[in-house]
């Protein structure tokens, strides 16, 4: 075989093993970047079900597909190439930008308390004034994507923290497969919650009584698992705003109030050593929570205060 042939073909052989080289790295910083933005997805998953509540059943899968595609769209349009963008000329604007989406969920958690405790509008009351379910279901779809902006711009954060030392186009390749995996696991997740009753009316109408009594279970679950992801959506929109806002004042090395957190964790998890981390993980959530509800406080006593005059 001559050998200019031979010369090629271990060029080829030295670029292939490059390839996969690169695809595992690929995969692990997928698998990495993913798994630290696993408590944000689990808060995205419990925020979104929040808005097809009180709209007819044959709209909730159409409603939580236009959700998704805007979440899509949020990720990849926006999110993606300003997450590059900053990462190679202004890293130092992420932190500032954080805060300000954090205040703005934890403004968003303030009004929906402010919403439950009977000081605004229930979903009748706003079909009412909107006219028609079209206004209310684009009402809807509108607000889930600001929300789901905020969250997908912290998911994305994370992502690039974990490869912000690899090469441009390996940071563009993770953040897109993060924002595809993600996206596609939140809403398939949020489109099984919200269809359970469905599901269980199916499963109730099956001859076997097992199942029968499956279905039943799952009927009558639907009720309370809603209540629950209603107020652990609220919660997570103030810790994950919390977060964001204690998380920027260290970047910027005003360390009173992370400094207090942390020091209140890392006691609670020496405290209780066999649940450890879980411990320093409430304590941090909690801590969030409170800088949220002050400063989501803080916000909507303005913005009123402004609406007065």
């Amino acid at each position: 075989m001559p050998s200019g042939l031979i010369a090629l073909l271990d060029d080829v052989a030295g670029i292939a093993k490059l390839a996969a080289t690169s695809l595992d790295d690929v995969a692990g910083a997928t698998g990495r970047a993913g798994s630290k933005a696993a408590g944000v997805v689990i808060d995205d998953t419990a925020v979104t079900p929040n808005y097809v509540m009180g709209l007819t059943p044959d709209r909730e899968l159409p409603i939580i597909w236009k959700i998704a595609k805007g979440s899509i769209r949020n990720k990849i349009i926006f999110l993606l190439p300003a997450a590059l963008l900053l990462s190679a000329f202004a890293p130092w604007l992420l932190p500032p930008l954080l805060m300000a989406g954090g205040a703005f969920l934890c403004f968003e958690a303030v009004e929906k308390l402010i919403e439950a405790m009977g000081g605004g509008h229930d979903v009748a009351q706003l079909a009412v004034e909107t006219h028609n379910s079209a206004d209310l279901e684009q009402q809807k779809v509108s607000g889930a994507i600001r929300t789901d902006f905020i969250l997908s711009g912290e998911i994305m954060a994370i992502a690039l923290g974990t490869v912000a030392s690899e090469p441009i186009w390996e940071q563009a390749v993770v953040l897109a497969v993060v924002a595809v995996l993600i996206t596609a696991g939140v809403y398939g997740v949020v489109g099984l919650i919200v269809k359970m009753d469905d599901i269980g009316l199916h499963l109730a109408q099956r001859p076997s009584a097992a199942t029968q009594a499956l279905g039943r279970g799952l009927v009558k679950a639907m009720p309370i698992l809603m209540s629950v992801l209603s107020v652990v959506g609220t919660a997570a929109m103030l810790w994950v705003g919390g977060g964001l806002i204690v998380h920027g004042l260290h970047e910027f090395h005003w360390e009173l109030i992370p400094g207090a957190i942390h020091h209140v964790a890392a006691g609670a998890a020496h405290a209780l050593p066999v649940m450890g981390p879980a411990a320093d993980w409430i304590v941090n959530a909690i801590g969030g929570a409170i800088v949220g509800l002050v400063v989501g406080g803080i916000i909507v006593a303005v913005l009123h205060l402004f609406k007065k005059h």
